[in-house]
């Protein structure tokens, strides 16, 4: 978890509960792991039946949410109402306010509002940090995905590869809900302390360890015409698995870095400066040598053009697979 969410749970753990939980943000991951562990530990087993009410935004009027939030808890020293789904109040939330100021001390109210987040100039947002706490879920980048994913196996006993991580972030983007549970599907399957490896991933994820566009990368980056041509041949025949818009984007990226990475006066910081794991320096280094400035340049260029015909711009109807040769030629030319 993040280290905010991390600090709400530790903060309920130790007993330091607040009245109210407003959970907001792009990232819907982290709203419903902490709204997930609110319903599941605060109130016992035989206490949830009459003081933990669940309701939906598209359901509710704040009206309700108030009303439900004002009763007093049934042989419990507390109740608990979770809000899902709030964001479809975003027209009335900030009605919420005067209950957010006097909140009900025995109510533990949970606000779920996804995709969304408060305008912070608005009163709301103000009394939610006076009150009680409010939390935004940001989306993470997907350069930081591949340290997410290590970390979170790592909490759990277990270790990855670098490049079975970077596998899943290529083919499961940023969407920490969906990588996570592909997490728990390996855990399901390799003993605790054992590492997921790359043929791991391909076995039971479905993701070919030799045929995606991290070795597509890596081809172009060691100048080995046979390989990257081998997969986009496959990826030609595959075109609905291998999207060409997020092949040109992970290209455009890696070249962008490789610019970056000759412009460097100091290439022991280039982990750092191109937000890459260190273990794939060394692709860069060999990428640079076989790609001067001037030929990197040219090449972001012709991945541009490419992108462009991709979405119809100056070609239409051409096969994907033909624009990415037309692509590899003007690498390797």
């Amino acid at each position: 978890m993040s280290a905010q969410a991390n600090e709400i749970v530790r903060n309920i753990n130790q007993g330091n509960i607040a009245p109210v939980y407003f959970l907001m943000g792009e990232e819907a991951f982290y709203i419903d792991a902490i709204s997930d562990f609110i319903e599941k530990t605060i109130l016992a087993e035989d206490e949830k039946g009459f003081n933990q009410m669940v309701l939906y935004g598209r359901d509710v009027s704040i009206d309700d949410i108030v009303s439900n939030a004002k009763r007093y808890p049934m042989m419990a020293q507390r109740q608990v109402v979770i809000v899902k789904e709030a964001q479809d109040l975003s027209r009335t939330i900030e009605n919420l306010v005067a209950y957010v100021e006097n909140p009900q001390p025995t109510t533990v109210l949970v606000i779920c509002y996804k995709y969304k987040k408060l305008d912070a100039r608005k009163k709301l947002s103000k009394v939610v940090k006076k009150a009680g706490v409010l939390f935004e879920s940001k989306k993470l980048y997907e350069n930081k995905i591949p340290d997410w994913i290590q970390s979170t196996l790592a909490s759990k006993g277990y270790t990855i590869t670098p490049k079975a991580a970077l596998m899943l972030t290529e083919f499961l983007g940023n969407d920490l809900g969906k990588i996570n549970n592909e997490l728990q599907k390996l855990q399901l399957i390799v003993k605790t302390g054992a590492q997921i490896t790359p043929q791991l991933v391909e076995e039971n994820i479905g993701i070919s360890k030799d045929f995606n566009n991290f070795e597509l990368q890596k081809a172009l980056g060691d100048r080995n015409v046979k390989k990257a041509f081998a997969i986009i041949q496959y990826f030609g025949q595959n075109p609905k698995n291998n999207p060409i818009v997020m092949t040109v984007s992970l290209l455009y990226g890696f070249f962008v870095k490789l610019l970056k990475y000759h412009a460097l006066a100091n290439k022991a910081d280039a982990a750092k400066v191109l937000g890459v794991n260190p273990f794939f320096i060394k692709d860069y280094q060999i990428a640079a040598r076989n790609y001067p400035m001037k030929k990197v340049s040219a090449i972001i260029s012709a991945i541009r053009e490419v992108d462009m015909k991709s979405k119809g711009v100056g070609a239409s109807n051409v096969p994907q697979g033909d624009l990415l040769k037309e692509l590899l030629v003007a690498i390797f030319s």
